[in-house]
């Protein structure tokens, strides 16, 4: 009888790990799951990013138009929009992470109004997913 444990014990200590075979093919399972939604991932956050983008833009292009209806002149800065409440704060560029990279447009010049700022756009480099660059948004 003790030699019957003594022969099951080692049948057990044989099957207690995995084999390199396993292993590998765990790891090469996982890997083509990583390479199929790593992709998708990051493509998902450009489209975030760029959403995002443009929601800014919109938003203080709209504030833009809203201080030129009650003032009569275009603002001197996106620091104007602030502290006059036509916005809350200047929001962060999603591209380039700061909220000093935007870039000021004039006013036209066929315009009354000259000075100040009539248009915002992102001063991020490179180009969207719709192979427009950042600065012509």
């Amino acid at each position: 009888m003790a030699r019957s444990t003594v022969i099951g014990e080692v049948a057990m200590k044989k099957h207690r790990g995995f084999t390199l075979i396993e292993l590998i093919v765990v790891m090469a399972i996982i890997a083509l799951l990583a390479s199929i939604t790593a992709p998708r991932y990051f493509r998902s956050v450009e489209n975030a990013r760029e959403a995002s983008l443009r929601t800014s833009l919109n938003v203080m292009r709209d504030a833009i138009d809203k201080y030129l209806g009650d003032r009569g002149t275009y603002p001197a800065s996106l620091d104007d929009l602030v502290q006059r409440g036509y916005i809350r704060q200047i929001p962060p560029d999603p591209v380039t992470g700061q909220s000093d990279s935007w870039q000021m447009l004039p006013p036209p010049a066929d315009s009354m109004n000259q000075g100040g700022m009539a248009d915002v756009r992102s001063g991020a480099s490179g180009k969207g997913q719709d192979g427009v660059p950042f600065s012509e948004w």
